[in-house]
């Protein structure tokens, strides 16, 4: 995932939160400036950064840090968790998915990612 998708991915998950610029700055204690630059992709952020705003926009920590680069999936196995809250793949699915590039696991957990984001929206709307 080059800086742009990156950065894209992280837009795309502020908005659906929902949360404005100035609200994920407040939260997690990085400018709204830095904030703007990352997800336009003119900046990659540091695994700090990550940090900071993985709880704001609802991330496990480890699960941005795999989707950045910063941290490589688990090794496939029978129940095998990656990022820790994408939630349990089937056995065949990680192994699979161990075989593929890291750019390739990174844009597949991106994916899963925000298909898990959209589930939880719709089912809190629904309550």
């Amino acid at each position: 995932m080059d800086n742009k998708e990156f950065g894209r991915m992280l837009k795309q998950r502020r908005l659906f939160i929902p949360l404005t610029l100035q609200e994920l700055a407040v939260q997690s204690g990085v400018s709204a400036s830095h904030l703007g630059r990352m997800e336009r992709g003119e900046r990659f952020p540091s695994a700090r950064i990550l940090k900071k705003i993985a709880k704001p926009l609802d991330f496990d920590e480890a699960e941005l840090l795999t989707l950045a680069g910063f941290m490589s999936p688990k090794p496939a196995g029978a129940e095998k968790e990656i990022g820790g809250t994408i939630g349990k793949l089937d056995p065949y699915v990680a192994m699979m998915l161990a075989q593929e590039t890291p750019e390739m696991q990174r844009t597949v957990i991106g994916i899963l990612t925000v298909l898990k984001s959209i589930a939880k929206g719709i089912a809190q709307k629904n309550h």
